[in-house]
């Protein structure tokens, strides 16, 4: 999918090198059409032996029984071991003690910052506890009279990340009720609510229409964001700010420094009916080494899922990087199931935080809305759970 997918065929040659007689035919599609391409294949049978999943669509491939269930196949690997991944990535393959994908990208959210901005008000390190990140941003205010903390209320990922922080599982009564009402999520909400309401986060979206420059200006300085971010602050920062931002792990609710981040990244997994899944087993552990994870790293800038890589020079002396290698030996999964997607894209997203961000109504009584709206779409999912023990 995506700029992998056109990169992959690359790495092919070598694989057919090392395997006479197998041949892999590559197919690359948008990340846009991905997700309805891959469950049409699947009605109609024409899967292909091994493909990408993002890491969250793994639980809903495996309840439609599309994915085979890969523990056979990695106790007899000389290349695949729980062991060589990050925790919380390793974790997102795993449904009821069973693996069914191997992880071949990683992704993860890390807080990048501006150096110079945070000296002005006493900070010569980034904050390590929502209680300094709280803190340093009220001082940004104060001195500066700037915004210091970007939130966007138009996605949900902020929100979700700090109610996990904060101990909340998100679901409850096996992932069949919503307890984003539960106190571990409400405090998380009520602490970011205080950076809108107190005026050091902006609320509108059309006062950050280019994150870039804003960034670059002071706008604001603090932001939560991804390893993309990384080559596209270095492209598009002015130069007299390149050196004067950084990354960091993310602050944590108590001195228990780094606080969890997300578990992101796409997986590789094989079709349950492939009529090739030896050969298909042996092109996941070719993309699995280290020496073909690294080759594919500097092709696309996707992070490699292998620890081993990362004790490489292109990691090593990159500065950015320290910071996500940090986070990703702390990160948690999402909930493991089918319907995660459409709860964070339909519910949580939708018009959630700009209710907790305009002070519209309580925020007790946006939550239990949310979980209520979260229930319908659970609906279901306790049914078949009530059907199953019976």
């Amino acid at each position: 999918m995506g700029v992998e997918g056109e990169t992959v065929s690359k790495l092919v040659p070598e694989f057919e090198k090392q395997n006479p007689g197998i041949k892999v035919k590559v197919l690359q599609i948008a990340w846009i059409a991905a997700h309805e391409k891959l469950i049409t294949a699947f009605a109609s049978e024409t899967l292909p032996d091994v493909f990408q999943l993002g890491n969250t669509w793994v639980p809903e491939f495996q309840s439609l029984s599309a994915i085979e269930p890969l523990n056979p196949y990695i106790k007899k690997s000389s290349v695949v071991h729980e062991s060589n991944y990050f925790p919380g990535i390793w974790e997102t393959n795993v449904l009821d003690s069973t693996v069914y994908g191997i992880p071949w990208y990683v992704d993860t959210r890390v807080l990048f910052y501006r150096k110079d901005i945070l000296e002005k008000v006493g900070y010569k390190n980034p904050p390590r506890t929502w209680a300094e990140l709280y803190d340093v941003s009220k001082k940004i205010k104060q001195k500066l009279n700037r915004y210091s903390f970007f939130i966007p209320t138009n996605e949900w990922l902020p929100f979700i990340l700090f109610g996990i922080q904060n101990g909340s599982d998100l679901l409850k009564d096996n992932n069949s009720y919503a307890n984003f009402s539960g106190k571990e999520f409400s405090d998380a909400i009520k602490f970011l609510a205080k950076f809108y309401h107190e005026g050091l986060a902006p609320i509108d979206m059309q006062q950050v229409m280019n994150v870039y420059q804003a960034f670059g200006e002071g706008f604001f300085s603090l932001y939560i964001t991804g390893p993309w971010n990384v080559t596209e602050f270095q492209k598009r920062l002015p130069a007299d700010v390149q050196n004067e931002w950084m990354t960091a792990p993310l602050p944590s609710p108590n001195n228990d420094y780094p606080g969890y981040s997300l578990a992101g990244g796409s997986s590789l997994v094989l079709n349950n009916k492939s009529e090739h899944k030896a050969a298909a087993w042996k092109f996941i552990e070719f993309l699995s080494t280290a020496k073909t994870q690294l080759q594919f790293y500097k092709l696309v800038s996707s992070l490699p899922a292998v620890k081993e890589v990362w004790n490489d020079s292109a990691f090593v002396f990159n500065p950015y990087m320290k910071a996500f290698y940090e986070q990703l030996n702390k990160t948690k999964p999402t909930p493991k199931i089918p319907e995660w997607e459409q709860i964070v894209f339909s519910k949580v997203q939708q018009n959630f935080a700009e209710k907790i961000a305009r002070t519209s109504e309580p925020i007790d009584n946006v939550l239990k809305q949310l979980d209520g709206d979260v229930n319908s779409v659970l609906e279901k999912r306790r049914w078949l759970l009530e059907h199953n023990r019976k």
